[in-house]
């Protein structure tokens, strides 16, 4: 069995290879969560796609946002993301949506917790961070019509999904306080402390547990961000971006020529997004890293891999690129 993507951490002295080839043989049960409210469920919690959901509001979610937007359209300027004050309304002028305003658009807390009915917070694991794209709600769009937290629950994989509402049904890529030195850091720790509330026999578990950022279309902002500037301090051990390089190319591959060098890096595209795929493919094999055309059948430390999806069309892609489920797919290989 090859080594799944690394953990820095250890568990009682076990390589994570070694730890989950334990868990698959003699796991022990999944915990439960807290007793469940009057009406039969943890109060705030329900089911759904195999999993129990909450949508938990943050303090330190994506929006709203009053700071500045680095490196604006890549020029290395910066300007006030709200720019336009309308007696007191604030607003945000969008390259693709026009003026959008924060009372409609950025002023949403809104994040989507869910744990696959599986899952073992005593067990290695992993918290699996989703960006979602452009024109999207959580509910609407990340459960019902993406099936994320589907693709999760029938993987297998041990993880607990976290998924920031970002910019609300608006076709724009704003990172908003994942932008801010520190600010993937400052979500994590609140998603971890209300995953403990959830599991509170096994608080100090979600802070051990290694990272992956799933980026889709033009949740690639927030990622690149959250890498190279969010305070992640090495726990990030597995990116995938599904048809999501539009832009901060460069940023990526310094990433993953960098601090990244050990984590999996896994990309699916279309052709919406095939130009900076193979760019960024191109400069990482000019470095001289080693770089799979097919996804391998394990993820392992280290591992690149540009899946070619083809003509799919990218409104559809995360439930249509290979087979329908390809985040299953890859989930699926994480851990052998």
């Amino acid at each position: 069995m090859r080594a799944a993507f690394p953990v820095r951490s250890s568990f009682g002295g076990l390589s994570l290879g070694a730890a989950l080839l334990l868990a698959s043989c003699a796991a022990p049960p999944p915990v439960a969560p807290p007793p469940a409210a009057p009406g039969g469920k943890p109060q705030g919690v329900t089911s759904i796609d195999g999993a129990s959901i909450e949508l938990a509001a943050f303090q330190n979610s994506a929006f709203p946002y009053h700071g500045l937007i680095p490196n604006y359209q890549e020029t290395g300027k910066t300007r006030p993301f709200l720019d336009v004050d309308d007696n007191g309304r604030l607003g945000h002028s969008s390259p693709r949506g026009g003026l959008l305003w924060e009372d409609q658009t950025y002023n949403d807390r809104t994040v989507l917790l869910a744990a696959p009915e599986t899952f073992n917070p005593t067990a290695p694991g992993y918290i699996i961070v989703f960006f979602h794209g452009n024109m999207a709600t959580l509910e609407r769009d990340v459960v019902a019509r993406q099936q994320i937290v589907r693709q999760l629950a029938d993987s297998g994989l041990n993880a607990v999904l976290v998924a920031p509402q970002l910019a609300v049904d608006a076709p724009d890529s704003s990172a908003g306080r994942f932008w801010t030195p520190g600010g993937f850091a400052a979500f994590l720790n609140e998603a971890e402390g209300k995953l403990g509330d959830f599991y509170p026999h096994a608080r100090g578990a979600f802070r051990r547990m290694p990272v992956v950022i799933v980026a889709y279309s033009g949740g690639y902002l927030p990622a690149v961000y959250s890498l190279t500037v969010g305070g992640e301090g090495g726990r990030v051990r597995g990116v995938v971006l599904l048809d999501a390089l539009y832009g901060e190319r460069d940023k990526f591959v310094r990433w993953v020529e960098g601090p990244g060098r050990g984590a999996g890096f896994v990309r699916a595209y279309s052709i919406s997004s095939k130009e900076g795929n193979d760019a960024v493919r191109d400069a990482l094999e000019a470095a001289g890293l080693k770089v799979e055309n097919t996804l391998p059948a394990s993820l392992s430390a280290g591992d690149i891999a540009f899946v070619y999806a083809g003509d799919v069309a990218h409104n559809d892609f995360v439930t249509s690129a290979w087979g329908g489920a390809p985040l299953r797919d890859i989930f699926a290989r994480i851990g052998g």
